[in-house]
């Protein structure tokens, strides 16, 4: 078996491993975050709101889901505070926080919260949603605390 030898050009690009697959399923939410705008998915049966999106409900298994506009409230539920990620671009971003989070509608959501110092993060605190680009057209989720900015708290 022989060996490929990369180009420059090859060697330059890294590969990114903070992009979403877009799929003609997922892409009403990629292209509403790139918006500013933060999409989960509700049963018409049953009522419960979900995210990740899925095309069934996760609770009844119901097929009738749509997409709805979430306030982008939420509370923290738990965090970590990444100290080391060798895949990138997160080496870069190092330390962040990674957290689950509480979205007011009910559904709990892996991201990141930023705008924050790790000793003033506390289980429960409001959270607003915010976005970060990540490449063209495409935005991801994060939140910050709603009392940044007032209170100076998380700055």
């Amino acid at each position: 078996m022989g060996t490929e030898k990369l180009s420059t050009e090859q060697r330059r690009v890294e590969p990114r491993f903070d992009l979403p697959e877009v799929d003609a399923f997922t892409r009403p939410y990629w292209d509403a975050a790139a918006e500013g705008r933060l999409l989960i998915r509700r049963c018409g049966a049953c009522g419960a709101a979900h995210h990740y999106p899925r095309e069934f409900c996760p609770r009844c298994w119901s097929e009738d889901v749509s997409w709805e506009e979430a306030s982008g409230d939420a509370t923290l539920y738990t965090w970590s505070v990444v100290h080391r990620n060798d895949l990138p671009p997160f080496g870069s971003r190092v330390p962040y926080v990674a957290a689950v989070v509480d979205l007011a509608e009910g559904p709990r959501m892996m991201t990141e919260v930023v705008d924050c110092e790790e000793g003033a993060l506390r289980i429960g605190m409001p959270l607003g949603v915010t976005f970060r680009d990540a490449a063209e057209g495409v935005a991801v989720a994060l939140f910050r605390p709603v009392d940044a900015v007032d209170t100076g708290a998380c700055a």
